[in-house]
């Protein structure tokens, strides 16, 4: 059996925006950067986010972008702007896109907890 080295991917949300940043990070945590790709093998690195409190998004996102959650209860629809959401915690936009692109099985919940995102520059992990 084959041991998987895994390494540290630094992205930095200020400078790019967080739709082109998810994507490159779904292709770091799925492994899909490295000669010997398997879809059916979790082989991917550490993805490291910092600057979250100032993400980069285009157009009116802000305002027109909306997260929506339902209970399941008659009249439990919750309705959240990404500016409200940003304000609550920065960390779950980026996390809610990341999930999103991800393959829908069972390697995405591991895949998820290799992505590392932290509010601002401070960061204790060695990038390779």
């Amino acid at each position: 059996m084959k041991t998987i080295n895994r390494k540290y991917h630094l992205f930095d949300a200020k400078k790019e925006s967080l739709g082109r940043m998810a994507t490159k990070i779904v292709a770091v945590l799925r492994g899909k950067n490295k000669a010997d790709f398997t879809p059916h093998i979790d082989a991917g690195d550490f993805a490291v986010v910092i600057n979250a409190d100032s993400l980069y998004v285009t157009g009116n996102k802000m305002e027109g972008k909306i997260y929506h959650h339902f209970s399941g209860y008659p009249g439990g629809v919750r309705n959240v702007t990404l500016k409200e959401q940003m304000k609550k915690d920065s960390r779950e936009v980026i996390k809610s896109a990341v999930y999103g692109m991800l393959p829908k099985n069972k390697l995405r919940s591991p895949m998820m907890k290799r992505m590392l995102i932290y509010k601002d520059e401070k960061h204790e992990h060695k990038i390779d």
